[in-house]
């Protein structure tokens, strides 16, 4: 599903300003129709939640992946800005369930020593469909700029059939002891065991435990950096500050990909097997460390080893958040895991607007070395975190 719902929207990304300045709007408003999305995927993250805990993981993932791709095929449709506008925002709506949904199951049904590795094999299917999606996507938007559009429902129905198929039906609330639920069929299936739901941890019983807290500022550190500073500054400190050929840009983006899928699988061990407190900790040093170095590169060697760096921290950062709070939420887990998220989305909105505004005002330099202090400090509440390996 995760590969699914990456590659689509690979495709599709590059399309949606492209459409909305066809449509008769400006560069802002072209814009203002890629925030949409974001925007209402945090304004929409608490309902989301609520949502996974009436009906479950399995019936909100396939409601989710839906929402997401109705709306993108009349998205496609669409004839006037507003149409389009409103139209991606419902698809926000949509990924913020599908993505609290997904989290919330991979989060109750993975062990203590499990939970590290297995949102890393997750997060790996974000990324191989996020570098495949886009060379697709090139080529798709000569032929249309509707067809990435169409492109991405299809890719979104590929991944609801997927969940209303291989994932098991869950077993009777009432059941005391472990049942054996089946995947395709009755007879072909492989069974996997689902352990009875536990007791359900709500979001109050969630704000005050620390190492929550820690997981929230881990996650919008990731929102901040990842998601938000390095999209916006990495392209125009290329150009407008080292005064390198735009090539560089998609040649720094790929090596940076290229590692955190190489280290994705070792980071999420090393969660599981060193501790969520020492690769949360570290891992935000190791990434604020990359930021401070981007600030104080001249050239296409220093941006080359900033980006392996950032992958590098990014890779720990972007799991041992997760991993926590696995720990902390027990059985169903709907909202604080929609808080967990919103802190993510909340990060990638500010971290551009606040690199912009420090660039604008003081230059490259000094917008990074900020951003590196508030990675710093998101990641030291990790220190927060109990010592050792949690156990089931």
């Amino acid at each position: 599903m995760a590969f699914c719902v990456a590659l689509g929207f690979g495709i599709v990304v590059p399309a949606v300003p492209l459409l909305a300045v066809e449509l008769g709007v400006g560069p802002t408003a072209a814009g203002a129709v890629v925030s949409a999305f974001a925007l209402m995927r945090l304004v929409s993250g608490l309902g989301a939640g609520g949502l996974v805990d009436r009906v479950g993981e399995r019936a909100a993932l396939q409601v989710g992946l839906l929402v997401v791709a109705v709306s993108s095929l009349l998205a496609g449709l669409a004839v006037s800005y507003p149409q389009l506008l409103v139209l991606r925002g419902v698809g926000g709506v949509g990924s913020a369930v599908f993505t609290i949904a997904a989290t919330s199951l991979l989060l109750r049904v993975a062990s203590a020593a499990q939970r590290g590795q297995t949102q890393s094999v997750y997060r790996g299917g974000f990324i191989l469909g996020g570098i495949v999606g886009p060379a697709f996507g090139g080529a798709v938007i000569g032929i249309s700029l509707r067809a990435p559009f169409f492109l991405y429902a299809g890719t979104l129905v590929l991944a609801a059939v997927a969940a209303a198929t291989l994932l098991p039906k869950p077993p009777p609330r009432t059941t005391p002891e472990p049942q054996v639920a089946l995947g395709v069929g009755e007879d072909d299936g492989v069974p996997l065991v689902v352990p009875p739901e536990a007791p359900r941890t709500t979001l109050r019983t969630a704000l005050a435990n620390p190492a929550y807290q820690a997981a929230l500022a881990g996650n919008f550190a990731v929102g901040f950096s990842v998601l938000g500073v390095r999209s916006t500054v990495v392209p125009l400190l290329v150009v407008q500050g080292m005064d390198l050929p735009p090539g560089w840009i998609g040649a720094a983006f790929a090596v940076a990909a290229l590692v955190s899928a190489v280290l994705l699988l070792p980071a999420g061990k090393a969660v599981d097997t060193i501790g969520r407190r020492t690769t949360l900790v570290g891992g935000g040093l190791v990434t604020a460390v990359a930021l401070a170095a981007l600030a104080m590169s001249d050239g296409a060697i220093g941006l080359m080893l900033s980006m392996v760096l950032f992958a590098a921290g990014g890779s720990l950062l972007g799991v041992a958040p997760a991993a926590i709070v696995g720990d902390v939420v027990q059985g169903r887990g709907g909202r604080p895991i929609a808080v967990w998220q919103m802190a993510s989305d909340l990060g990638s909105v500010i971290g551009p607007v606040g690199a912009g505004l420090l660039i604008s005002a003081a230059g490259f330099g000094t917008s990074l070395v900020v951003s590196a202090v508030v990675v710093t400090a998101c990641a030291l509440l990790g220190l927060r975190v109990p010592r050792g390996r949690p156990q089931d």
